[in-house]
Parts: C-alpha cells; sequence; structure tokens
C-alpha cells in the first residue's frame, strides 16, 4: 500500500474521534467521562483480542500496559472530561497544539529533528485550530483546560512510544490495538466502578453513543490509526490529529447550528494548509535524504 493509502486511512481516525464531542454533549449522560471511557475502551479491545488471537510475549506486556495507559487509560477520561467542561469544543483547540509537541518528543526520544518546514506547518496548523474553536465569547474552564492539556501530553507520549518500539512481528494491527484498548480498559474499570458507577439512566440516544464511541471511535479508529503511526514519519500522524477539531467544528455547524465566522474560516484555510504541506515536506526531505546517501 502506498503511502498516500496509507495517510487517507489513518485519517479516519482522528476524523471520528472529532465526532466525540457532539456525541458526549448530546447522547451520553452528564457527569460520567469514566464510564463514557471504559465503554469506548474495554469492549473494543476485549472484541480485538478475539479477532486478533494473540497475547503479549515477554517485555510486551510491560509496553503494552504502558501505552495502554497513555493512549487510552489516561487520554480517554481527560477527553470525555474535557468535552464536558469546554463548551464549544474548545478541548479539540488544546489538542491543536499535539503536532508541536510531537515534534519536541520525536527529537528528544526518536532523535528526529525536525525540519524548519514542518515546525511551520505543525505551528501553522496549531494557529489554525485556534482560529477554528476559540472565539471571543469563549469561556473556559480551569478544570477542562488542565484536562484537555494532560489528555494531549499523554497521548503524544504514547504516540512516540508506540513508534519507538514498533510492533511485535507477526502481530496483526487489530491484535495490537486490542493490546492497548483492553490494558487501559482494565485501569479505568475499578476507577469508573469506585468512583462513578454506572449512570442511573441510560435511553436509547445513549445506547447509540456508546456503540459508535466503542465500535468506530475505539476498535476501527485505533486499529487504522497504531497501524499509521508505525508507518508514517511522526509529522504525519500529528498533523493529522488536526481533523479532529474540523471534523467538530463542522459538526456543531451543520448538526448543532453554532455560527460560523470569518475568522473560523481564516484557521480552516491555516489547518488545510498544514495538512497539505506536511506529506510535502516528508516527501522532499526523504528525497533529499536518499538522494545524499547515493552521493559516493
Amino acid at each position: 500500500m502506498n503511502r498516500a493509502s496509507t495517510i487517507a486511512l489513518t485519517a479516519l481516525a482522528p476524523i471520528t474521534w472529532g465526532t466525540t464531542y457532539l456525541v458526549t454533549t448530546e447522547m451520553l449522560p452528564a457527569g460520567h467521562p469514566l464510564f463514557a471511557a471504559l465503554i469506548r475502551a474495554l469492549p473494543a479491545g476485549l472484541i480485538a483480542l478475539a479477532i486478533g488471537r494473540a497475547l503479549p510475549q515477554g517485555t510486551w506486556w510491560f509496553r503494552a500496559g504502558v501505552l495502554g495507559i497513555l493512549n487510552i487509560g489516561a487520554f480517554f477520561p481527560l477527553l470525555f472530561l474535557a468535552a464536558e467542561r469546554l463548551p464549544g469544543g474548545a478541548a479539540a483547540a488544546v489538542a491543536g497544539v499535539q503536532p508541536l509537541i510531537l515534534l519536541a518528543l520525536g527529537a528528544l526520544v526518536l532523535q528526529d529533528r525536525p525540519r524548519i518546514t514542518a515546525v511551520i506547518a505543525a505551528a501553522a496548523g496549531t494557529t489554525g485550530v485556534a482560529l477554528i474553536v476559540l472565539g471571543p465569547t469563549s469561556r473556559l474552564d480551569p478544570l477542562g483546560v488542565v484536562a484537555a492539556i494532560a489528555g494531549v501530553g499523554a497521548t503524544a507520549a504514547g504516540i512516540i512510544l508506540t513508534k519507538k518500539w514498533g510492533r511485535p512481528p507477526r502481530v496483526s494491527a487489530v491484535a495490537y490495538a486490542g493490546w492497548q484498548l483492553t490494558a487501559g480498559g482494565l485501569l479505568l474499570l475499578p476507577l469508573t466502578l469506585g468512583v462513578e458507577g454506572v449512570p442511573q439512566t441510560i435511553d436509547t440516544p445513549a445506547v447509540v453513543g456508546y456503540l459508535w464511541l466503542a465500535a468506530v471511535g475505539g476498535f476501527a479508529s485505533y486499529t487504522l490509526w497504531f497501524r499509521g503511526i508505525q508507518l508514517l514519519p511522526v509529522v504525519i500522524p500529528g498533523l493529522l490529529v488536526l481533523l479532529s477539531p474540523i471534523v467538530a467544528t463542522l459538526l456543531g455547524v451543520f448538526v448543532a447550528g453554532e455560527s460560523f465566522t470569518v475568522i473560523q474560516g481564516v484557521g480552516l484555510a491555516l489547518v488545510a494548509a498544514a495538512l497539505v504541506a506536511g506529506p510535502v515536506v516528508v516527501r522532499r526531505s526523504s528525497a533529499h535524504a536518499a538522494l545524499v546517501a547515493a552521493r559516493p
């Protein structure tokens, strides 16, 4: 499969995650971020394990646990908490800084020194997300902001370690996603039951919302996402994350009836430019490296 197809399939994950904000605020019972995170992670993980039919071996028990905590167990509840406490998808604005965090962590952990053009693309994308999501009337709840920042940091570290450790030979992408979803879900299970409990009422819209989050937002999207992280340079998944706030904003406009301003249009254009520039920068960098390597 060529790089363009890999990018397209990987992009489906953040596109799906962009629906989380609308689903959380419009369909799920309020005040239960841990339960929503648990339902998104554990059932999907167990199904993926059954389909993948492979368990971790050796050091991969530890690695799967660490990745599961960072990518799932910590990130999911922080995401839902931020979505509940930050109106208008403002949690997604904080997620917009993730490309810059990934470039910094990639340089420190992977020794992958970013090109200045990649940094410019990431900064443009971050600025664009801020313009799209944050308006002059936005009121930011401090706890929601802290949750969003912590969630971004956890998943950024998870992406870098996923890239560093790779995937064991002969282990499918489904099984690999299952390890992490299950590990994160098992962490969330006692926390949910001990701290939050089960919502007293789960109506039909909530059932549909939970099914969407588990099947599409959990199982399908993370299978594609972890596969893409391993195959693509780290800057590309970092930029693809920007699709999530774009989708959240567009759903807010066309489904929830929110307004769309000229400033948001400028932000959308900046993000689109960053998404186009990222793969171009990587392609030119790869071509340059190949040319240097071929010189006598």
